[in-house]
């Protein structure tokens, strides 16, 4: 139980820190807000709406992971070279691509709701 308590006083404190500090996971977390009470008036189902804010918190999942990478990487040099160019990379395009899913689902769902019957 007590592995337990840890990881959560870690996760807490990863939170809070990029919450006070990293201006993309801040706007992530603006969009959650607002998705919240969106997704409720956009959905036209529970599964709907519970997929319209797991897109959001996908993307917040792997902008977390992304920043935890890059840290990474500048723990181990601040220099340029060009494996962790690619790692910086790579992690960039994870969100790109979790961006890309999310406004899809989210397209997808403001159209069902248009046209009032699932797509």
């Amino acid at each position: 139980m007590q592995r337990l308590i840890d990881a959560f006083i870690n996760s807490v404190r990863a939170f809070r820190r990029l919450a006070a500090t990293e201006t993309a996971f801040q706007q992530e977390l603006m969009l959650l807000a607002l998705a919240l009470p969106a997704g409720w008036f956009i959905s036209v189902s529970w599964r709907g709406y519970a997929l319209l804010i797991g897109a959001v918190l996908l993307l917040i999942v792997v902008e977390v992971i992304n920043t935890g990478l890059e840290a990474a990487c500048d723990a181990i040099s601040r220099e340029f070279h060009i494996d962790i160019q690619l790692a910086k990379d790579c992690g960039s395009l994870a969100v790109l691509i979790s961006i890309l899913i999310a406004a899809g689902v989210w397209v997808i769902a403001v159209i069902e709701r248009i046209a009032g019957a699932p797509i």
